[in-house]
């Protein structure tokens, strides 16, 4: 039997014009932050920090973001398990300010600083590059995605919401607990 918070939400009508138009904005940032991702690994896009700056206390910041939005992810799962959608509503709404935060100290990292190479070698090389390559490769594949997802969720499109989520949920759980692995696993190299 459906509880009386879940029938409330799935009554609302959908909003199909905002959701074209926050669609449309999803692709112009997935975009964005692609561009942004492939320029900022060129040494010619390198941004000079003034004297006395640096941005290196950032990767442990990106860890703790990353393992924050990990935790936001499972209550968030958790709560819509148990029918408590403005709950489920607030974790992923958390999950979501957490990565813009991250994002952005990552792309500010990563254009002042340059980058700390892995210096492990053998099986240890080998892991830590698997989980890095597929790290980077689902957080942008996922981008658009989640983007979608959240879409559809604010527009009232909850079956294409749930359709969506049942995929995109481990991915972007995949990718929030990589990224701190990936820090950890890196460290000693800083």
């Amino acid at each position: 039997m459906m509880n009386d918070e879940r029938k409330q939400w799935l009554s609302r009508p959908a909003n199909e014009k905002l959701s074209k138009t926050l669609g449309i904005v999803a692709w112009v940032l997935t975009a964005v932050v692609l561009v942004l991702v492939g320029l900022m690994r060129r040494p010619e896009m390198h941004i000079p920090l003034p004297e006395g700056w640096s941005f290196k206390f950032l990767p442990p910041v990106h860890a703790v973001l990353n393992s924050l939005v990990a935790v936001s992810l499972i209550g968030a799962i958790a709560a819509v398990k148990q029918g408590k959608i403005a709950l489920h509503k607030r974790f992923i709404n958390a999950a979501m300010i957490l990565s813009i935060l991250f994002l952005l100290c990552y792309v500010a990292y990563h254009f002042t600083t340059v980058e700390t190479k892995f210096g492990g070698t053998g099986t240890i090389r080998s892991v830590y590059l698997f989980l890095l390559i597929s790290h980077i490769s689902l957080a942008g594949l996922s981008l658009p995605c989640i983007l979608f997802t959240w879409i559809a969720a604010v527009t009232n499109r909850f079956a294409d919401h749930r359709r969506l989520s049942k995929w995109v949920f481990p991915i972007w759980l995949y990718v929030a607990v990589t990224g701190p692995i990936c820090y950890l696993m890196l460290k000693p190299y800083y």
